[in-house]
């Protein structure tokens, strides 16, 4: 497997940068070719009007989304146009109720999505739609960059979240062109269950698997000795210096875990580390 097609969607100017830089620095390291969707959002309430509005109000926020994405676009070019990648970029507007379709439309033919960081200050409610749109609908696996990372185009160190679930699977296979590429890569496993079928060799069978791709491979089983299991998987990313964590995404339901929480959700809201993550 290779990154021939490496897509982008770009909602808000000033959080494009990030991911757009890495995107192009991806496109040109694995000789992609590289799309980019410049989305105006129309985040105005669907399917009634407020008392005294009319279909006046309603042209007016269709006419300032269509002017943001023209603007998201003509940042988006100025960018492309200085690279030597094979690139096209074009403009598209939604209503939030329709993001999903719209996003999995454009994005389900990529091998990889590299989007900004969807939770964090000053970030508009259809960066969350985004990502999942990428992971559920489009079934693409996605690249989080966060706001002050470091380009991963060929990261050196890798983390790899491991839990035996399919997800997890999922996310080692999208990965595999960077795990080959890197000089280390660290399969790591938080308090793995007693009583597995892989309770003598937690990620044994992994590593089996990656080092016949001749991934250089090491395993590291650990305590969840911090209350949450996504701050365990940042102090060890800090603790190798990793460029990149790789883990599947939403073993649980997105629902249960807006509710109550999980490893996905945490990392997406505090990593500093950009992530790949499939599901």
């Amino acid at each position: 497997m290779a990154y021939k097609t490496i897509a982008s969607v770009l909602t808000d100017e000033s959080l494009m940068f990030p991911a757009l830089e890495c995107a192009i620095d991806a496109s040109r390291a694995h000789d992609a070719h590289l799309d980019v969707l410049a989305l105006g959002v129309d985040r105005s309430s669907v399917g009634y009007y407020y008392s005294g509005a009319s279909a006046m109000m309603l042209e007016q926020s269709i006419g300032r989304t269509e002017e943001e994405s023209r603007q998201i676009e003509a940042a988006a070019r100025s960018q492309l146009t200085k690279s030597d990648l094979r690139w096209s970029c074009e403009s598209d507007v939604a209503q939030l109720v329709d993001l999903a379709r719209r996003v999995a439309q454009r994005v389900r033919f990529s091998d990889l999505a590299i989007l900004p960081q969807p939770y964090g200050k000053e970030r508009g409610a259809e960066l969350e739609p985004v990502t999942e749109a990428c992971l559920f609908d489009a079934q693409v696996p996605v690249m989080i960059i966060p706001d002050d990372a470091q380009s991963v185009a060929r990261p050196k160190r890798i983390a790899i979240g491991w839990n035996d679930s399919a997800e997890a699977m999922t996310a080692a296979r999208a990965a595999l062109p960077l795990l080959k590429e890197a000089e280390k890569v660290h399969v790591v496993i938080i308090d793995p269950p007693a009583h597995s079928a892989s309770r003598s060799d937690p990620g044994g069978l992994l590593s089996q698997f990656l080092a016949r791709h001749g991934v250089r491979v090491e395993i590291d089983v650990l305590s969840k000795t911090l209350p949450r299991v996504s701050d365990v998987l940042m102090r060890h990313c800090a603790d190798m210096d990793a460029d990149l964590m790789v883990l599947g995404a939403y073993g649980h339901s997105r629902f249960r875990e807006a509710v109550f929480g999980g490893a996905t959700r945490d990392l997406l809201e505090q990593t500093t580390v950009p992530l790949l993550m499939a599901h």
